[in-house]
């Protein structure tokens, strides 16, 4: 027979690991979640391109920081908006301009609060705020129809939002997921993620909501974001969406693969804007 005094017990002590381990989880989510790299006001980058470095105060105590990389072009096709992951700075994704300006097009990327130069508090909120201040810049220079959407990893759902309210040519993502409790759910799924988390960034939602030409890309062994998350988009995918699976690809090297070079260049090598 089963001591049942022996049953309670374990009872008890796995309800308490649970416990402990989902309270850890709640108060250190920012941790597991982001890892940025500030950098004092007066720090100069050090690119080998040509590049712009913008200022744009937000509010008091915040700062927006851009750098604006140039393509050689004289006359520039448009304009890539890149909303980068969660780690360090530009520092960390700068190398990825070159995707696009040897293509003809200038590449401008954001720091979230708290990343690089740019300050102020970090929220959700806060980041679809400062991409809309994004793209309204870029308004200043170029029309909706040549203006490309970029998200990479934790920034596929803010281009994906801002997608949502706003015009442009088209919208890439490299790496997505479905929202961040969905992420939390495939790594350990015990907890109501949905109500523990602070961030939602839920990319379903606003893929529904984008008129604009989609086009994800995402590695078939990628650990972070596993490629089944991604996958759950395809449902939220207009008919001419396209959702590219790169095979072998983990969640650093999706743009090293020829599948993913091969169709970028495709993309911007064309003259046709949408929408006019």
């Amino acid at each position: 027979m089963v001591d049942k005094r022996k049953l309670f017990r374990w009872i008890r002590i796995v309800i308490i690991i649970y416990s402990l381990l989902g309270i850890v989880l709640y108060y250190t989510q920012e941790l597991l979640l982001f890892h940025p790299k500030s950098l004092p006001a007066s720090y100069r980058w050090e690119f080998a391109v040509p590049y712009r470095d913008v200022n744009i105060p937000y509010s008091t105590g915040s700062n927006m920081n851009v750098v604006q990389f140039q393509t050689a072009h004289a006359n520039p096709k448009g304009v890539v908006l890149y909303f980068h992951g969660n780690r360090e700075n530009i520092n960390h994704y700068a190398t990825a301009a070159s995707l696009f300006t040897k293509n003809g097009y200038e590449v401008w990327m954001l720091d979230y609060p708290g990343f690089g130069k740019s300050t102020g508090p970090f929220t959700e909120k806060r980041l679809y705020e400062w991409a809309l201040v994004f793209y309204k810049l870029a308004r200043t220079r170029f029309e909706p129809g040549n203006i490309i959407l970029y998200g990479r990893s934790m920034g596929t759902a803010v281009a994906a939002q801002l997608s949502s309210v706003r015009d442009c040519r088209v919208l890439i993502l490299e790496t997505p997921y479905y929202s961040f409790p969905s992420i939390f759910n495939s790594w350990l799924p015990l907890y109501p993620y949905n109500k523990m988390l602070h961030y939602e960034f839920p990319s379903w939602k606003f893929l529904q909501e984008t008129i604009a030409p989609v086009v994800i890309f995402h590695g078939t062994n990628d650990r972070i974001i596993p490629f089944r998350n991604a996958e759950k988009l395809v449902r939220f995918l207009k008919k001419s969406d396209r959702f590219i699976q790169v095979t072998g690809a983990s969640h650093n090297d999706v743009t090293s693969f020829t599948t993913y070079t091969k169709t970028i260049d495709s993309l911007l090598m064309t003259t046709a804007v949408y929408p006019k």
